[in-house]
C-alpha cells in the first residue's frame, strides 16, 4: 500500500498523475453551501450545543466538583467539564469565581498535612491551568490565571537520582506556598516556582518563570522572570 501511495505521489507517468488527481477530486470534495439551509443549521448546532453544555454544567458538572470542596461561595461559575483533582487536598473557593473543567488540580500526596488550595472572590482559572499544591497555594481577590498557567507548589520527584529511580517522592525542601495577592494577573504560559509570592496587582508576561518573589505593582516577565517596569497608577 505504501508502495502504490509513493508511486501515486512521485512518478512523472500521466496515468499516476491522473488517477492522483481524480483522488484528490474525490478526496476534497465539498457539497455547496446553500444559504438558506446552511445559516439555520448552524445556528441550530451551535445553540444546541451550547444548551446541552449549560444543561450538563448546572445539573451535572458543577454539583458533582462542589461536592469534592470544603467550602464554596455564591456564583460559582464551572465550564467545559470537571477539573481533576489529584491526591490529598483542601479546596476553598470565594464568591463569583469562574474555573475551566480542562484544568487540573493536585496536592502533594506524601504532606504530612492536607495541602490546602485557597481560593478569593472574582478569581478566573483558566484553560489548562496545573496548580500543584505542595503545602499551601492561595489565590487572592480578583486574580486572573490564563490558558496553561503552572503553579508548582512540588516537584513530584526528587533531585537524587538513586532516589528517583526508586520511585520516591521529593523532598520537604523542595516543597513551597505559593502566594498570589489580589489583582494579580498571570499571562498564558506561565509557571511559578515553589515558595514565590507575587505581590498585588502584578502582572506577569506570557511564557515567564517566576522563580522568586514579584513586588506589588509591576510587570514582570522572562526566564527568570525579574521586573521590568512598574505599572502606572490611574491616579
Amino acid at each position: 500500500m505504501q508502495a502504490v501511495k509513493a508511486w501515486l505521489k512521485e512518478s512523472p507517468s500521466p496515468v499516476a498523475k491522473q488517477l492522483m488527481n481524480a483522488i484528490n477530486r474525490i478526496r476534497f470534495a465539498q457539497f455547496p453551501v446553500i444559504g438558506v439551509v446552511h445559516k439555520p443549521l448552524y445556528w441550530l448546532h451551535v445553540n444546541s450545543i451550547n444548551l446541552l453544555a449549560n444543561i450538563s454544567r448546572s445539573l451535572y458538572w458543577t454539583p458533582l466538583f462542589k461536592s469534592r470542596l470544603r467550602q464554596c461561595g455564591d456564583r460559582f461559575y464551572l465550564y467545559s467539564g470537571m477539573p481533576l483533582v489529584l491526591g490529598k487536598l483542601d479546596i476553598s473557593i470565594g464568591n463569583n469565581t469562574r474555573m475551566s473543567g480542562i484544568s487540573t488540580l493536585c496536592g502533594r500526596s506524601c504532606a504530612q498535612q492536607t495541602p490546602q488550595l485557597i481560593i478569593g472572590d472574582n478569581v478566573d482559572v483558566g484553560w489548562q491551568n496545573t496548580l500543584a499544591v505542595g503545602s499551601r497555594i492561595v489565590l487572592g481577590n480578583n486574580v486572573r490565571l490564563a490558558g496553561k498557567v503552572f503553579l508548582a507548589g512540588f516537584p513530584g520527584h526528587p533531585l537524587n537520582a538513586a532516589d528517583r529511580a526508586a520511585g520516591l517522592p521529593e523532598t520537604d525542601d523542595q516543597v513551597g506556598d505559593i502566594v498570589l495577592e489580589d489583582d494579580v494577573w498571570l499571562a498564558t504560559g506561565v509557571t511559578v516556582m515553589a515558595g514565590v509570592t507575587i505581590g498585588r496587582g502584578s502582572v506577569v508576561a506570557a511564557g515567564s518563570v517566576v522563580t522568586r518573589n514579584i513586588p506589588a505593582g509591576v510587570i514582570a516577565a522572562g526566564v527568570p522572570a525579574v521586573v521590568v517596569k512598574p505599572i502606572a497608577s490611574e491616579h
